[in-house]
């Protein structure tokens, strides 16, 4: 029977999984050095859809001090993101960073797991990171992930309830491993006088800083929010979407070409939508 790549990928998230790297990985705090390696790994813990990176102790120019775990929620999102870094879901020993006179609390963990050689894994911020020489943000990237960015002329219609809120056929589509399609839209076709400029901010490892909007209560119907966002100075691999405009489809109601597309379930679905998968 052959194999379906996506569900089997997803199907391996309860998995404590790893990947070895042979790039230069350093990170620094404060200008101070916190670790240099060329023999780091990637790991993703179970739930987890983001890698952390995991370095030999000889590898650290800093100080680890043992803690007592984070306690875990319950129930636990079915999903992580790369927030609560001390939610540690395989056995292994929590601990505070120390660089210099700074302490950096539930920042570094170490799993049991011998695969990992005793490899320890840091929280990303408030490290500064770069692999080779170039600066990284965000998070490390996963190796299995890739990013596709095509011009469309689809008609690509955007609503929440009876809220027409982006018609356009000029579209740039999105399409990024394991996540729905994202159409990013010009701002001429997308109604931003009904949205409001939200405080909310972003950071994509692949895209850069993003900025966002909600959807104001009006005529009974309650708020929506951040349901759109932008990204005014986006990383060079994906120039293209600068200053569009782009909708969670798990938030509105999306239609391309005259058909509806079902709301996806995401890490970014509501947490009832969410438990439903």
């Amino acid at each position: 029977m052959a194999l379906h790549l996506g569900r089997h990928h997803s199907s391996l998230h309860a998995e404590l999984r790893w990947e070895p790297v042979t790039r230069r990985v350093r990170a620094s705090l404060d200008g101070q050095p916190v670790l240099d390696t060329t023999d780091a790994a990637l790991v993703w813990e179970p739930r987890r859809v983001v890698p952390m990176y995991a370095v030999p102790r000889g590898d650290l120019a800093t100080v680890l001090e043992e803690r007592s775990p984070a306690t875990l929620p319950d129930p636990l999102p079915p999903v992580l993101g790369p927030v609560n870094f001390g939610w540690h879901t395989t056995p292994g020993t929590s601990y505070d960073v120390v660089v210099g006179d700074r302490r950096v609390p539930d920042a570094a963990f170490a799993p049991d797991d011998p695969d990992l050689g005793g490899r320890v894994v840091l929280e990303w911020e408030p490290f500064s990171w770069t692999e080779e020489a170039q600066p990284v943000t965000g998070h490390p990237h996963d190796p299995f992930k890739r990013i596709d960015l095509l011009a469309s002329d689809r008609h690509v219609v955007v609503s929440v309830g009876r809220v027409t809120l982006a018609d356009s056929r000029n579209a740039v589509a999105l399409y990024e491993t394991h996540i729905p399609v994202r159409w990013y839209l010009p701002p001429e076709d997308v109604r931003l006088d009904l949205l409001e400029p939200s405080t909310s901010r972003t950071t994509c490892a692949y895209k850069g800083h993003a900025r966002y909007w909600s959807l104001p209560a009006r005529d009974g119907a309650p708020a929506v929010e951040d349901l759109a966002w932008s990204y005014p100075d986006p990383l060079p691999e994906v120039a293209a979407v600068r200053d569009l405009v782009c909708f969670y489809a798990e938030r509105t109601d999306l239609v391309v070409d005259g058909e509806p597309v079902p709301r996806p379930v995401t890490p970014w679905s509501s947490p009832a939508d969410q438990e439903r998968t």
